[in-house]
């Protein structure tokens, strides 16, 4: 097994928690108010299989809820505007880590060389 969770130093000094993504489920929704108050969601899991963030996109009026994490899960909220340039990162940035901090989400890669040309 892959260690899969490590923690960042905060700010205000606190550990968060961060998991490295290995897995993703995307779910588009119909209709003209969408579901939930979103557009569409992409799923992210860890190495075991368990859901670790759940993003959800909105359209322009729709209403979005804050950031939170819950029960080792983060929900994020963005723009659909955004959804394809996170479905790139997903596909073709490694590692990706997600964490929550500061009242927010994060999708995050690491330090990466400049021309790496991925």
């Amino acid at each position: 097994m892959l260690v899969s969770q490590i923690y960042l130093m905060t700010d205000n000094r606190r550990l968060t928690m961060t998991v490295k993504i290995e897995k993703y489920h995307i779910l588009f929704y119909g209709g003209p108010e969408g579901y939930a108050s979103s557009r569409s969601m992409i799923l992210l899991y860890d190495d075991e299989g368990r859901m670790s963030a759940c993003l959800r996109f909105c359209d322009a009026g729709m209403i979005y809820e804050n950031d939170s994490e819950k029960e080792g899960v983060v929900y994020m909220h963005l723009p659909s505007h955004m959804f394809s340039s996170v479905v790139d990162v997903i596909r073709n940035e490694e590692p990706l880590y997600v964490y929550f901090a500061f009242g927010r989400g994060f999708l995050s890669t690491s330090m990466e060389p400049v021309g790496e040309g991925e």
